[in-house]
């Protein structure tokens, strides 16, 4: 069956879902996305493609190093910058960033969003996410997809299987699903009755029900299809669209029918996906719990045959010379009581058989060798994990082990941050700029660095109001009233605490173009080491700060100084104030010019 001779968006589903159970060849390689999905997340969980049971034993190797992933891969939404594309508008860049991370990212439950799809991309080795008509994008569980091209997911069509129950169903009235105009050839309600009537009553015939429970099986379908399936016509070509299609099962002829609750035309695909370590010709990247199947497979192996072992040492096996004990003592000496004693003929014996396992301390050495691999293959070293150091171990060589085991979780967050940058450009900001366009007012807590900056702007303007009224009202002031006023002025605004409302005005961001930036170089840093080098820089310049100003006005030197403080990963400008002269502050009259020169015309 071809595309080209389907009519109807049943019959392709129907077709697209057969063709997803086969696996394609990647030069040799048999892979199946439907199974390589089922696989890896059986072995995150600690189940068995054979099935659990009380005498598999099962070692989870793979859940603690994926956990160790999603942190070490993680974006926080603090990272996420938001600025306004106006070197000359930086309190807007400032506003816009407040409401982002106080207001917008909390209202909308943007973190959650974040961690799901770093969390499908670490399993699987992809994240799939659809644009909604919320702000909200969604995270596709890869487990529901239908069909999809399993060479690369955004190329072809995607089918994704939804189970509501009647509750759930209905809700969807409101995105227009079961409404004629919308292309839908049976109601919400009408569905509904059907998926009713093809359960069938056990207590009268005795036949199990075919559907599961009170869900009702729906197909999401996105992509170029043939326009027939839109139109039900005798055009040809194709046609990006949207269906929403149910089945049921007819009591008439007990064939399976096909109905349409949504079908539209659809422009634009609504996904974007992003993969980790990515493979040529296959959908998913190389996941982090594909990854480490070997490991985990020779692992419960190795559980599996100690766990045999045990159970041969539990048992007490006894041997016995002479002919008499098998007769005397047919169910071996379990009714034998303590202490008793037994009479035995001369050149009879009785013993315990050893039944210690020797081999024990293989099996122990071989879990080893495969945590070991498991721990490389996924850039998973002891101090990453949070084990302790070995006794001696130097503290600076622990330091240097966690910074290059990063390195490569580094390199896939920039991965995730470019992914994460396109998806706020296309999908979320244009929300942002639509809220804050329309003005709003919200309670914010300031940083230390925040509260410094509004309170330089709310001094420097209250100066300048300070300074006007002077001399429109013909006083003579001095620098030294001024800088009286502006130190009174920061203390009033001080004491008022960190936490302000911020009012963003109507049409304040209108035409302004707002952009995006993560900030991923913070979470790059270690604190100790950072704490510790921190330290060693107060400690030089306390030890002698008026030396320390003396050598940084020396050709060079400050210069050298700079560069250690970008070598070792902090801001120069942090550290500004310390390496300039301190000016003395010279105290001269504010003249009231306005008032001189009214006197000058007068004269």
């Amino acid at each position: 069956m071809t595309m080209t001779k389907l009519t109807n968006i049943y019959d392709y589903i129907t077709m697209m879902e057969n063709e997803y159970e086969q696996p394609i060849s990647l030069d040799g390689w048999e892979w199946s996305m439907k199974e390589h999905i089922h696989t890896s997340f059986f072995y995150k969980h600690g189940r068995l493609l054979t099935g659990n049971a009380d005498d598999k034993p099962v070692k989870n190797i793979t859940k603690p190093l994926l956990n160790l992933q999603y942190r070490a891969e993680d974006i926080d939404v603090k990272d996420i910058e938001l600025y306004v594309d106006n070197p000359t508008a930086y309190h807007l860049s400032f506003l816009v960033k407040k409401y982002h991370d106080d207001v917008f990212v909390v209202e909308n439950d943007l973190d959650t969003f974040i961690d799901k799809t770093n969390e499908s991309k670490v399993d699987y080795g992809l994240g799939l996410v659809k644009e909604m008509k919320g702000v909200k994008p969604e995270v596709v569980d890869l487990q529901s997809i239908a069909f999809c091209d399993q060479t690369d997911i955004l190329k072809g069509p995607i089918g994704i299987k939804h189970f509501l129950n009647p509750a759930e169903l209905k809700d969807m009235e409101s995105k227009g699903w079961g409404n004629k105009e919308n292309g839908a050839n049976i109601t919400i309600d009408e569905l509904i009755k059907l998926s009713e009537d093809m359960k069938e009553d056990t207590d009268n015939n005795g036949v199990e029900n075919n559907t599961p429970g009170a869900y009702i099986e729906l197909y999401e379908v996105h992509g170029v299809l043939p326009e027939v399936f839109l139109d039900d016509g005798d055009t040809e070509g194709y046609i990006g669209q949207m269906q929403i299609v149910g089945f049921y099962k007819s009591k008439v002829d007990n064939e399976r029918h096909g109905v349409t609750l949504f079908r539209k035309e659809e422009k634009v695909s609504p996904f974007k996906k992003i993969t980790r370590d990515e493979i040529f010709s296959r959908s998913c990247g190389f996941g982090g719990a594909e990854e480490i199947i070997e490991p985990q497979v020779w692992t419960n192996y190795s559980v599996m045959r100690q766990k045999d072992m045990l159970d041969s040492a539990s048992k007490t096996v006894l041997k016995a010379i002479g002919t008499d004990f098998k007769a005397q003592y047919p169910n071996g000496l379990k009714d034998v009581d303590n202490l008793q004693i037994m009479e035995m003929n001369e050149g009879e014996d009785i013993g315990q058989i050893d039944t210690t396992p020797k081999s024990m301390a293989l099996f122990d050495n071989f879990e080893d060798k495969m945590m070991n691999q498991a721990q490389l293959v996924a850039s998973a070293q002891d101090p990453l994990l949070g084990t302790p150091a070995p006794s001696g171990t130097p503290f600076r060589a622990q330091e240097r082990q966690v910074i290059e085991g990063k390195g490569i979780h580094e390199y896939r967050r920039g991965q995730f941050a470019k992914f994460l940058e396109e998806v706020y450009r296309d999908w979320i900001i244009p929300h942002i700029v639509s809220e804050i366009t329309r003005g709003t007012q919200f309670l914010s807590e300031l940083s230390t660095e925040e509260m410094q900056y509004v309170a330089d702007r709310v001094v420097d303007n209250k100066a300048n109001e300070f300074i006007k009224e002077a001399i429109l009202s013909g006083e003579v002031i001095t620098d030294e009233q001024v800088e009286i006023f502006r130190t009174q002025a920061r203390e009033d605004f001080v004491k008022g605490g960190n936490k302000r409302f911020i009012e963003i005005l109507k049409d304040e961001f209108k035409g302004q173009s707002v952009r995006v930036k993560i900030n991923i170089a913070g979470k790059q840093k270690d604190l100790d080491l950072m704490s510790d080098k921190i330290t060693n820089i107060w400690r030089q310049i306390l030890a002698n700060p008026q030396g320390f100003r003396q050598v940084m006005q020396m050709p060079g030197m400050a210069k050298s100084f700079n560069d250690l403080l970008e070598i070792s990963g902090m801001s120069p400008v942090s550290f500004a104030g310390i390496t300039e002269p301190v000016a003395q502050a010279t105290l001269s009259p504010i003249q009231p010019t306005l008032e001189n020169n009214q006197e000058e015309q007068n004269a």
